[in-house]
């Protein structure tokens, strides 16, 4: 899987982006955490299945939360990032040719999880096999644009 996410960056930066934007129908971003042992900047490539309008917010795809899976492909131990943004919720995500923008995370609740993993596996079917395979209850992370003050 490391190697997958690493290939897949290269591909990224070779092509400026015309290749690997989008996973699946799903849009790529690039999910910035701080290390939680180490306090560096962690950078994953993550896919997002599903988008929400937040309420108020600003028009187009920065007033909108990003929803994504933290199924590290079913394995039973949670990845790096998830850890990551639960001890510090800050992150930063740059979608495919744009900077890197501020954003809250949060693990969804019972409620929102039941909703919104039906929505991330008619995304992507095989979030649903990933759940199959571990005893862990795989994530639902909701990621919250932070307004910028000017």
């Amino acid at each position: 899987m490391l190697t997958m996410t690493g290939l897949h960056r290269a591909l990224l930066r070779l092509t400026g982006g015309r290749i690997g934007r989008d996973l699946g129908g799903m849009p790529v971003i690039e999910l910035t955490t701080t290390g939680r042992s180490s306090g560096l900047p962690r950078t994953a490539i993550l896919t997002v299945p599903h988008r929400e309008p937040m309420p108020g917010g600003e028009p187009g795809p920065h007033g909108e939360s990003l929803i994504v899976i933290a199924s590290r492909g079913g394995d039973d131990l949670q990845p790096a990032w998830y850890l990551n943004l639960v001890a510090e919720p800050v992150v930063q995500v740059a979608r495919v040719g744009e900077h890197p923008r501020p954003y809250r995370a949060r693990t969804a609740d019972p409620d929102e999880r039941a909703r919104l993993w039906p929505l991330a596996v008619r995304a992507y079917r095989g979030y649903a096999e990933y759940q199959r395979k571990t005893e862990r209850e795989i994530p639902v992370v909701i990621l919250e644009p932070v307004s910028v003050e000017a």
